[in-house]
């Protein structure tokens, strides 16, 4: 059987498929499976997966329409089944799923815009749960495509590899950073499609916490995130009292991971380095404002939540729409009004 994983939205998107991917592998051992990504990071994680034999990675975003149809033809008629990861809530992703031409074409039923995102062009469904974690959405999508039975709930998996830890040794062992010391992980970033960048904790609040770890707990931090996201962690830098804080520079995410792996908690917003974190296997503490926690929290993995559980929320759900608020006095407030103690209080809750 030649299976296509289509896996166009983002990295944490792509790592919550992750335990559907073994479920499905070890329950069709002989089976072809192929993804196709729109991101690198994407492809950096599928390439290392046992599951995968292939990946076609095409950069949807940067290329013209054309060379687009062309790519996605040259797949046509090659797989029996394809599946779009959830969430992959836009039109765009059904029409490429038919036209790949597969006989089953599997996607969640979404509750949102489903129609009008031509979710009609998919002939395999399960129907969206707004209470059910990304994981077990996909899960549900592979063994009702595949007819498995299996209750089977694997965690994320990322890979590394020796040269990953290497990198990792040698970051350390430069700066004369010691793993007996209090290490605490930022990632002051998120997602910037679609108006996501309304998501983020500001960067004085992230300054401040550096601050208040380190005066009483003693802790060191390091900052994570990709070259895009330099801005932000320049701006804690400057920001920040201490500076026993380490900028982590790293020439690929697998790299970043290795370092990552070495913390003893992880605070993040709601990014892809949040789900990098749960595969990890880190104690993370994950700063939610707009999402649904019961959509994204991190999985399989020791973590604490930083939310106002405003009545307000969440207003964000899988649909093509840009973030908005709606309330008339604080635009945000979910996040703007999540203050440093709240946040703190969460981590010392892993380090007491």
């Amino acid at each position: 059987m030649k299976i296509l994983i289509i896996a166009l939205s983002g990295i944490g998107d792509a790592l919550m498929f992750t335990p559907a991917l073994k479920l499905l592998k070890d329950n069709i051992p002989d089976s072809q499976i192929d993804a196709m990504v729109m991101f690198k990071g994407v492809k950096d994680i599928y390439s290392r997966l046992p599951e995968i034999n292939s990946v076609h990675h095409f950069d949807f975003l940067n290329r013209s329409p054309f060379d687009a149809l062309k790519f996605v033809l040259s797949l046509r008629k090659k797989y029996s089944v394809t599946v779009n990861v959830y969430p992959s809530n836009r039109k765009e992703y059904n029409v490429i799923n038919f036209l790949i031409g597969a006989k089953e074409r599997a996607t969640v039923k979404y509750k949102r815009m489903d129609f009008q995102n031509l979710g009609f062009l998919n002939n395999v469904r399960i129907i969206e749960n707004d209470s059910t974690h990304n994981v077990i959405h996909n899960l549900g999508l592979i063994r009702k495509a595949f007819d498995i039975n299996s209750e089977d709930k694997h965690a994320l998996n990322f890979p590394l590899l020796k040269e990953d830890f290497d990198f990792a040794d040698n970051f350390f062992s430069e700066r004369n950073i010691s793993t007996d010391e209090l290490l605490i992980g930022f990632h002051p970033g998120c997602a910037v499609l679609k108006n996501h960048t309304k998501r983020r904790w500001e960067t004085e609040k992230f300054a401040a916490l550096t601050d208040k770890l380190f005066t009483e707990c003693g802790a060191k931090i390091f900052l994570f995130g990709g070259p895009e996201e330099a801005e932000l962690r320049k701006e804690i830098l400057s920001l920040a009292a201490t500076k026993n804080i380490v900028e982590v520079s790293a020439g690929s995410l697998a790299e970043s991971a290795a370092v990552m792996q070495r913390m003893n908690v992880f605070v993040s917003n709601d990014s892809s380095l949040m789900h990098i974190s749960a595969a990890l296997q880190l104690k993370t503490v994950a700063i939610i404002g707009p999402t649904n926690e019961e959509f994204i929290h991190p999985w399989n993995t020791n973590y604490k939540i930083a939310s106002l559980n405003l009545e307000c929320a969440p207003c964000f759900f899988y649909s093509p729409k840009p973030l908005t608020c709606k309330r008339t006095d604080i635009q945000f407030k979910c996040i703007r009004e999540l203050d440093v103690e709240l946040v703190f209080s969460k981590v010392k809750e892993f380090i007491d």
